[in-house]
């Protein structure tokens, strides 16, 4: 282990699980996946969101059927829409957030392609509503068949196997997946939170870009730059290094000139924030293949 790893676990407090994944691009990038106190944690928040939108909606109900103004039909109207709720609820959020629900973006915590892909609609809906096998209609029956006390005590003893298993689930697979998570190939990672690092890191560099200017090109640019930064000394490379250089300066609009001797300096700094800069936008679903591609574009 470096000491830059050891003191990145250091100032952590405790060593998280990672993962690398490799992008279509070819891009690797190292996440960290969410703990198991988050992901509790952020379902709870969520489910209590969900639960004082559900209780609004049914006393508003209640009310207008006491008062005659809606029939007690209206309460088989409510179920249906309380069970949308409970569905979309996560869907919308994860589909508008990028991979976060409201109990998720307290967390910090989100969930991503486990390819590296863009986070697609499709996965989305798949995983949360696999959820509903999982959890809520075995935990629905459960409750209330034990409220009516009608309830076999081995079809007690099955839903209950039937929830654990999906429970045990999570703790046996390395990258920590639920089933809805196995389904739609996710997974949830915690969020870059190593702010500090990233100031050192902009310190020690010789010239600091900002993000206005690291949109200008895409992983296409990156990776020609990473070869010519590679071989620095071969015939002509030079040359063509120093005309890149002012190529960029022009593009970003970089007003500082830029000395003949701190060219190579200037490409390499640019090179390191423009690749940090693609690894988080990826991290968020937004994916640029190129200096013609959309900053909103995610391609799969």
């Amino acid at each position: 282990m470096s000491s830059v790893e050891a003191a990145t676990r250091l100032l952590r407090g405790h060593a998280r699980a990672t993962r690398e994944i490799v992008t279509p691009e070819g891009v690797t990038l190292t996440v960290e996946l969410a703990e198991y106190g988050e992901r509790a944690t952020a379902f709870m928040i969520d489910l209590f969101f969900w639960f004082c939108g559900s209780l609004l909606l049914f006393l508003t109900f209640m009310i207008l059927v006491l008062r005659g103004w809606v029939s007690i039909f209206a309460v088989s109207i409510l179920l249906f829409i309380s069970f949308i709720i409970r569905n979309f609820y996560f869907i919308h959020f994860e589909l508008a957030w990028r991979g976060m629900t409201p109990g998720k973006r307290i967390v910090g915590i989100r969930v991503i392609d486990r390819q590296g892909g863009p986070l697609l609609p499709s996965a989305i809906v798949a995983r949360n509503f696999t959820r509903e096998i999982e959890m809520f209609i075995p935990l629905g029956i459960l409750l209330s068949a034990g409220g009516a006390g009608a309830a076999i005590p081995w079809e007690r003893l099955m839903l209950a196997a039937w929830l654990l298993s999906f429970v045990v689930l999570v703790f046996v697979n390395r990258d920590r997946m639920r089933a809805g998570d196995l389904i739609a190939g996710t997974i949830v990672i915690a969020l870059p939170r190593q702010r500090l690092l990233d100031d050192l890191v902009e310190r020690q560099a010789s010239f600091v870009f900002s993000d206005r200017q690291l949109r200008a090109y895409g992983t296409f640019e990156l990776q020609v730059l990473e070869d010519l930064l590679r071989r620095p000394d071969a015939p002509g490379v030079a040359l063509i290094l120093g005309e890149v250089c002012s190529k960029i300066c022009r593009k970003i609009d970089w007003r500082e000139p830029v000395a003949e001797g701190d060219r190579l300096r200037f490409l390499r700094d640019f090179y390191t924030a423009q690749r940090a800069f693609l690894e988080r936008e990826q991290l968020f679903g937004r994916k640029r293949a190129d200096k013609h591609d959309s900053p909103g574009d995610a391609r799969p």
